[in-house]
């Protein structure tokens, strides 16, 4: 008897132990919708390899391609094509030809095209900027927005008075800095939605410039406050960089 008691004792906890309700699972799915980010490399027309960062989040959006300032590299653009994304646009920050070293990324164009003995100045950027439009272009199958910093910003107003896959330009600290080449001159007439900007000391050298441009669409920014030179005003550490945010935005349409 003792030993069927046991039995039964055993069989009735086991039982038990059976009937213990599961731990709920939640069937939503987890769904992340993080920007997808890697580098890519293609060729200028000077077969000059070109480094990039991608910053892709749908082929529906639309595409900027994002250009730096002297002495600096793609890394320009680590914070500001991150905002860019979570706005709905795709981006494609390049290292130009001429450039260096910023936020800890190298200009890996730059180092390809000393190792080749390539003339690196401004001007020979050029190349690479319009192979960065045909390559987002090709890959999105819609025109582009192009954006610059400083020399490549004057470069960028160029670009899209040349060149019809791109539909609308963003110019950050333009000026005369391409000797021979007259900006003013080169950009008369561009007929394309188009906006500048500067830090307050600058604002008469971009406004020289937009009064080349004949777009009924174009607008000149100029902080409240002191700004800053280049794309970089846009960075968190840059002291006037939400009321910039606010004129790219109105901008863009977002």
């Amino acid at each position: 008897m003792k030993l069927i008691h046991i039995l039964l004792i055993s069989i009735l906890s086991f039982t038990v132990s059976c009937k213990k309700e599961e731990p709920k699972v939640d069937p939503t799915p987890i769904v992340k919708d993080d920007p997808f980010t890697k580098t890519v490399e293609f060729k200028s027309t000077d077969d000059l390899l070109i480094t990039a960062d991608h910053y892709h989040i749908d082929k529906t959006k639309p595409i900027i391609v994002l250009c730096h300032q002297a002495g600096y590299s793609r890394g320009e653009y680590q914070e500001i094509a991150v905002t860019l994304n979570s706005l709905g646009f795709n981006c494609l920050a390049i290292d130009q030809r001429s450039g260096g070293a910023i936020n800890g990324i190298t200009n890996e164009t730059k180092v390809r095209a000393t190792a080749a003995g390539k003339p690196t100045g401004f001007n020979d950027s050029k190349q690479d900027i319009v192979s960065a439009v045909n390559w987002a272009k090709n890959y999105y199958s819609k025109n582009v927005i192009l954006w610059g910093s400083s020399y490549s910003s004057s470069l960028a107003l160029i670009v899209a008075k040349e060149e019809a896959n791109v539909e609308q330009v963003l110019a950050f600290s333009p000026g005369e800095y391409l000797t021979p080449t007259v900006v003013y001159t080169s950009i008369s007439g561009l007929n394309k939605p188009a906006f500048l900007t500067s830090s307050k000391s600058e604002k008469l050298q971009t406004q020289l410039l937009l009064n080349a441009i004949s777009s009924p669409d174009k607008v000149q920014f100029t902080p409240t406050g002191a700004g800053k030179h280049g794309s970089k005003a846009l960075w968190t550490s840059s002291a006037d960089n939400a009321e910039y945010w606010v004129a790219v935005k109105a901008f863009l349409g977002v």
